[in-house]
């Protein structure tokens, strides 16, 4: 984004409200990748440490999550992009 026509102190307030937002998105995601993995991959709270295929499945399920959210992201820029050219 382009704050150049702000003065200052519009432009560190934009960047504080960004940075808020980013954070926001940040535990979201963090909080959805806690809720569908270990809600399936791990039946048994009877124990601290996760059994080895406990830990391979919440692995397998994040790599997954991740792979698909920046799929997700790469077709949104994608689709902006080809949206800017148009105009």
């Amino acid at each position: 984004m382009d704050f150049s026509a702000f003065n200052s102190a519009e432009q560190a307030h934009m960047n504080k409200i960004i940075e808020k937002k980013q954070m926001q998105d940040f535990l979201r995601l963090y909080a959805n990748i806690v809720e569908r993995c270990f809600a399936s991959c791990c039946n048994d709270f009877t124990s601290k440490a996760l059994s080895s295929k406990e830990e391979t499945c919440v692995m397998s399920c994040t790599e997954k999550f991740l792979k698909h959210s920046e799929r997700v992201g790469s077709r949104f820029a994608e689709l902006n992009a080809g949206a800017r050219l148009q105009c």
